[in-house]
């Protein structure tokens, strides 16, 4: 763990998932910043997974949007904010209200949401807002509304703690939120909880679990609906509790009437988990994008409540469905209505009454009566001409939504765009019209709200650099520009937070749950020191639980169970696109790495993009580990390095969503990704398309390293950071006549001293370029993928390296090979050393030789399995 000793920093909190881990930043005498986990934040206590243990080393102002930019070229902030306000002006007052649009994101502060959702839905009279936060928990959002009322977390992290049972569903917590992970474990050892896995794939959270359930893709519904019926079968199910909830006749009718075998599990294993579930009183259910992203997603969330509200294991401690964000603060965005579909303060839009009640509390001059647009179709709607001014705020949708290059196309040929964002180096930032500059994490102000409902504060200890502003002071200037000067008035986000404050009192009143009224007096001085709360805060009630004593948010006051039955997803695998494409995160990369691309540590654990593959399926195409691999969907293509493992199943392959055009143009998965969506919640179906394979035949393959910038211009490219400076892998199928030329203009070096060895009759070249003895770059080709030391050769630019072209390690220094733990930079051949000369056999004790697991634990699994490996090898012996 990470625990500071008495915290003297400034605390604030971590910009990276829903945890909503507590964070203590310090200035260090070198005018770096020291970075350390809140040991009083109830979100964490202290803990940090490897990348908010590496949020010092992506502070740096290299790629920063400084100064508005203005078709391209530098502007000023009158202006660019002058153009902005005309141009929505403009739109409206010629096609209407609903001919502009606001694409945000769960990177934003509620603050932030706040002012663009009063700004969009009260003043410019359309719904037309939505954020990034579609993509990832829209369907939680639609399940919860549709059985509970209302858009409510039942329970807290505490459950976590004094669960029985614990079950995760489409949720590799292990990886994706591994400071939750390892307050699971801390429950495994000290009362022995037991935990199910419930996900294709063989994850690192599978590595705990006491059953993995390989489910077949979208056999979620039918799971659980089987679930439902076992538990009625065994008399399991709470009949007091039933009294507080309609729709149950129905929904056991569905369930009793689906079939099991849509889950593609055993008899035995399906058995196992019903008598897990029924076995143990206090279970909680943890569910993430596996269930949300699908074109059933909504119905998945109700298939999981179901089986909550049937045995009355919900709003107890130990006991409830819990789902689980990716954003830090897509919580604050459902909150604020940052959503197309919601008003704030979970008043609904399709209520009058609360239309009228906002629209009077912000003095506004309409409210839309219906929906928005919703992200998919907010941007086919740009496709096809509809919106002519679109503002998108910290989200690079030209990547991460489905389709991307339709994505990408439509926001090319749109009208006016407006991009706010910290660097302008991202697909989507290329296409605007308009760049403003953001301020950041370390710079902002204002409160975020996690997982389980507690509102934190990020605190600012950076100055803004250049001329970037907070997003609230940009949208509020638009809105004054606009003609709306004193509703959008405010000097500092305090101010900001008092009015929210103020309306969910106007939402309390309507007996809606989410309720902070409490601080809508709060002084700046008690805005500057608030701690981390659970809401609701109000004189009546602060946090706790919710639905225990059987009170929802219906109008009767009754929870509802939804029927719901299986179904498969849309795409449907043939023969022409024969495989299922899940996508997902990896361990150390965030969204589309403009944070964590910056850090080399983060970097090196999985350095360029892949796509995992069963050996029989790989074997069946002559697919090899190191190949690159040529997918197509119906939608688009991509290229990505082989990674062969039977951790996915036969017909299943698994790819990483974090690469871009500046990082792997060829990586971008989203491009072939179908735009088919969930049709209650609108939520893509990310995990679900179809696609085919092909082992991609390169004329010559490359690996490239440098002290500074490296362009590549080929089919295949994947750049990342190191301590060094970059690495970048490389594969072209045009042959290429002259090595030394093509290593020029690569590492933008046209008078450097070279050395270089050239074989063409095998397709090797290898090229050092030089300054003196001092390297600065060097280029290795082969006509297979390169065989050379990788993780060695790549810290070896800025030193004199005479024996960089041979690609191996000297004999008198280790390689410490590919990175296995972040947070304490120790290699898989460390690791292997350790184990073997030291005599460890336990993941305890490679923790205290080399500090490797004893952090986050999200590499635990990765040192399990070289534990393995070793003891496999003596015994093979």
């Amino acid at each position: 763990m990470t625990f500071p000793g008495p915290v003297s920093g400034t605390c604030t909190t971590c910009p990276y998932c829903g945890t909503g881990c507590g964070v203590v930043l310090t200035q260090t005498g070198s005018g770096g910043m020291a970075v350390t986990g809140d040991p009083d934040h109830p979100a964490n206590f202290g803990r940090l997974c490897s990348k908010g243990s590496a949020l010092g080393e992506t502070l740096g102002h290299e790629e920063r949007l400084m100064t508005p930019r203005v078709n391209g070229a530098e502007s000023d902030w009158d202006s660019a904010l002058n153009l902005v306000a005309d141009r929505f002006r403009r739109a409206i007052a010629d096609h209407g209200s609903d001919s502009v649009a606001f694409y945000v994101s769960g990177q934003l502060l509620t603050e932030d949401y706040y002012v663009a959702n009063k700004l969009m839905k009260g003043f410019m009279g359309s719904a037309n807002i939505d954020t990034n936060s579609r993509l990832c928990m829209a369907s939680t959002v639609a399940g919860q509304r549709r059985a509970f009322g209302t858009d409510t977390v039942p329970g807290t992290y505490e459950d976590l703690d004094e669960a029985d049972l614990i079950v995760l569903v489409g949720s590799n917590l292990a990886w994706c939120h591994p400071v939750l992970h390892q307050r699971v474990l801390a429950a495994q050892a000290a009362r022995g909880t037991r935990l199910v896995v419930v996900d294709p794939r063989r994850t690192a959270s599978c590595d705990a679990a006491d059953l993995h359930l390989p489910i077949a893709p979208g056999g979620d519904v039918a799971l659980f609906n089987h679930l439902l019926a076992h538990l009625a079968k065994v008399d399991a199910l709470d009949q007091d509790f039933l009294a507080r909830v309609n729709g149950f006749q129905e929904t056991m009718a569905r369930a009793q009437a689906d079939d099991p075998a849509a889950t593609g599990l055993s008899d035995d294993a399906l058995q196992a988990f019903c008598a897990l579930w029924t076995g143990h009183e206090k279970v909680v259910t943890i569910f993430s994008q596996g269930v949300n992203q699908s074109s059933a997603g909504a119905d998945k969330v109700n298939a999981i409540l179901n089986c909550h509200l049937a045995t009355g294991r919900i709003g107890k401690p130990g006991c409830g469905p819990f789902s689980v964000t990716g954003q830090p603060n897509a919580m604050g965005g459902r909150e604020v209505g940052g959503l197309a579909n919601m008003l704030a303060c979970h008043l609904e839009l399709e209520n009058p009454d609360h239309r009228s009640a906002v629209r009077d509390f912000w003095q506004a001059p309409s409210m839309p009566e219906r929906s928005g647009l919703k992200a998919v179709d907010m941007f086919r709607a740009v496709g096809e001409g509809q919106i002519k001014a679109l503002w998108i705020i910290h989200t690079n949708p030209a990547v991460t939504l489905p389709d991307a290059d339709r994505v990408r196309d439509a926001i090319a040929g749109c009208d006016f765009v407006v991009v706010s964002d910290i660097t302008d180096r991202t697909d989507t930032c290329r296409l605007a019209d308009v760049v403003l500059p953001a301020t950041a994490w370390g710079e902002k102000d204002g409160t975020v709200t996690n997982s389980d409902r507690i509102i934190s504060r990020q605190r600012a200890v950076l100055p803004a650099p250049g001329e970037s502003r907070p997003d609230w002071a940009i949208l509020a200037e638009v809105g004054r520009r606009m003609g709306w000067v004193a509703q959008f008035d405010y000097e500092s986000p305090a101010e900001i937070f008092r009015e929210y404050a103020a309306l969910s009192g106007v939402a309390g009143g309507f007996g809606r749950d989410f309720d902070i009224s409490g601080w809508s007096d709060l002084d700046d001085q008690g805005y500057a020191g608030l701690k981390p709360t659970r809401w609701p805060v109000t004189g009546a009630r602060s946090g706790g639980r919710f639905f225990a004593d059987g009170q929802f948010y219906h109008a009767d006051g009754k929870a509802r169970m939804v029927p719901v039955t299986w179904r498969a997803p849309v795409a449907r695998t043939g023969r022409r696109y024969p495989f299922r494409l899940n996508t997902g995160r990896i361990r150390d990369q965030w969204h589309t790495m403009t944070r964590t691309g910056l850090s080399a540590r983060l970097s090196a654990h999985l350095a360029e993009p892949f796509v995992e593959i069963h050996p029989e399926d790989a074997a069946h195409l002559s697919i090899g580990p190191a190949d690159l691999v040529w997918l197509r969907s119906p939608e688009g293509q991509g290229i990505l390095r082989a990674r062969i493992t039977d951790s996915v199943r036969r017909g299943d392959v698994f790819a990483p969503m974090h690469w871009t055009g500046e990082t792997a143009p060829s990586a971008r998965i989203d491009a072939l990704v179908a735009a088919v969506t969930d049709p209650v919640s609108g939520q893509p179906e990310s995990k679900a398309s179809v696609v085919s394979l092909a082992r991609l035949n390169a004329a010559w393959y490359g690996f490239a390293i440098s002290a500074a910038g490296i362009r590549p211009d080929c089919n295949y490219w994947a750049l990342a950071r190191t301590e060094a400076g970059y690495r970048a892998e490389l594969a072209g199928l045009d042959t290429v006549e002259d090595w030394e030329s093509y290593a020029r203009r690569l590492f933008n070096l046209p008078d450097a001293e070279i050395q270089i060895i050239e074989d063409p009759s095998r397709g090797m070249a290898r090229v050092a370029l030089r300054a003196g003895e001092r390297l600065l770059a060097a280029l290795f080709i082969a006509s297979e993928p390169v065989a050379v030391m990788r993780d060695y050769v790549a810290t070896l630019p800025g030193t004199t390296a005479p024996e960089a072209l041979s690609g191996m390690t000297p004999a008198d220094r280790p390689d410490p090979g590919p990175m296995v733990c972040s947070c304490f930079g120790v290699g898989v051949n460390t690791i292997l050393a350790a184990i073997e000369d030291g005599g460890l056999v336990s993941v305890d004790e490679v923790g205290a030789a080399l500090q490797a697991g004893t952090n986050c634990g999200s590499c635990r699994p990765e040192i399990t399995g070289l534990l393995s490996r070793v003891t496999l090898h003596e015994a093979a012996e």
